[in-house]
Parts: structure tokens; sequence; C-alpha cells
């Protein structure tokens, strides 16, 4: 009986980390991939202007409508299908989403600072809106508040394969 109450645990550990590994989740396939990086979306453009998440933080309406580069942490991503993700500097707070609803980001991006080929636009998020992005981020936090938000909208995501 104590090898079986054994055996069992095993098998619950194994499936356990299994469905841990399992749970990343991959709809789009890198544009570039290299030694160090994969880019989804659009390869990324050096030609845009880079701007620092202190320039996006202190005037954000100044960047409406503009394309840009910016680096940003993800600190969460939804556990959906990873159609977008959060970035979060100091008390500002992003949402990072896909241009066109073209492309997704690996679930386990989370914790990795990305390069971003984006856009910046203000938009009205509804009560119904926050909670379904809060519901797929699968946080206990809201992350994301209904009213008026600036939402980046992402072209090019470059994320790192490994975070150091």
């Amino acid at each position: 009986m104590k090898t079986l109450l054994l055996t069992l645990l095993a098998l619950i550990g194994i499936s356990s980390a299994y469905n841990l590994h399992a749970k990343t989740i991959r709809l789009s396939e890198p544009v570039v991939k290299d030694e160090v990086s994969e880019t989804f979306g659009l390869p990324t453009d050096a030609k845009l202007p880079v701007i620092s998440i202190k320039q996006l933080a202190d005037a954000p309406a100044d960047l409406v409508g503009k394309k840009f580069q910016i680096e940003l942490p993800i600190t969460k991503v939804c556990q959906q299908k990873g159609c977008f993700f959060i970035a979060q500097a100091g008390q500002q707070v992003y949402r990072v989403s896909f241009k066109d609803y073209g492309f997704f980001i690996p679930t386990d991006s989370g914790g990795k600072t990305v390069l971003l080929n984006a856009q910046l636009v203000k938009k009205s998020i509804s009560a119904k809106q926050a909670a379904h992005f809060n519901s797929d981020l699968k946080s206990s936090a809201d992350s994301i508040r209904a009213g008026l938000a600036y939402e980046l909208v992402a072209y090019s995501v470059k994320i790192p394969l490994e975070q150091g």
C-alpha cells in the first residue's frame, strides 16, 4: 500500500511538472530568430526613433499616433493566447496589443525586457473589457482598469531567448 501511494505521488508530480511546462502557448512563429532573440510580427525597424520609458511616461499625449522603438519589461502576458501583455515601469502600466491582432507572443515571456516597434494610442476601456483582459492575465490583481488609457500597439516585438 505504501509503495502504491508513493508511486501515485510520483506520477502526480511528473504530471504536474509536465502540465506546467505544457502550459506555454505559442500561436505565432517568429519572423526573425537568431542566437539571442526571436522577433514576432514584423522585423524590427531600426530607423524608428528610440524613446525611453521616462519619455513615454512624462509626455504620452505628445507621442499619440507616432511610431517609435522602446524597450519595456513584460510583467504579465495573456495566458489564453499571448495576444497582449502588460508592461510596467515604476507606477506606469501599459497594455501592449498587437497590430490588427495579427500575431501573438509566447505566454511564458513574462519577466523579459523586449524591444517594441509601436505606436501609442489613447482609448476608452469599458468595465467589461477590463474584466475580460484581467481574466486573460489570470492574475489576482486588476492590472487593467476601465476608463481612458494609453495603450501601445506593437508592430514588432523582439524577445530575448533568455533574460540576463
